[in-house]
């Protein structure tokens, strides 16, 4: 790494006034990316349960709704907002958490078959 130090000295006592460096170059670090857990392909999930080996097909629904994050919603319960909290970041994450529960019963409902389940 090369750098250059323009100094302004006055006297000879060794004392800078100022410096200048120039030529450095600093490294640029990219924030971390995360990868969001729904980018995985709709093509990876499990057959449609048509009556017939339900163990089965719960345990490969569980595992395809923790690969979209959504399995720990079905055994959490609504969050809570204290009364006359009217915090912003409570209320979206309360939205936030409402979607996510949607999501998770809906995977499900399109896991069964339309003759279990005709909606």
């Amino acid at each position: 790494m090369n750098t250059e130090t323009i100094s302004n000295d006055t006297s000879n006592k060794g004392t800078s006034k100022g410096s200048i460096t120039t030529g450095v170059i600093h490294p640029v670090v990219a924030p971390p990316t995360t990868l969001h857990s729904n980018s995985v392909p709709h093509g990876e999930k499990s057959e449609k349960f048509i009556g017939i080996e339900f163990k089965r097909w719960k345990k490969k629904m569980l595992f395809y709704l923790t690969t979209l994050n959504l399995a720990k919603f079905l055994n959490e319960d609504l969050p809570a907002i204290q009364e006359g909290e009217n915090n912003r970041v409570s209320l979206i994450a309360l939205d936030a958490w409402k979607h996510s529960d949607f999501l998770c019963k809906n995977y499900i409902l399109n896991g069964l078959d339309n003759t279990l389940c005709n909606v």
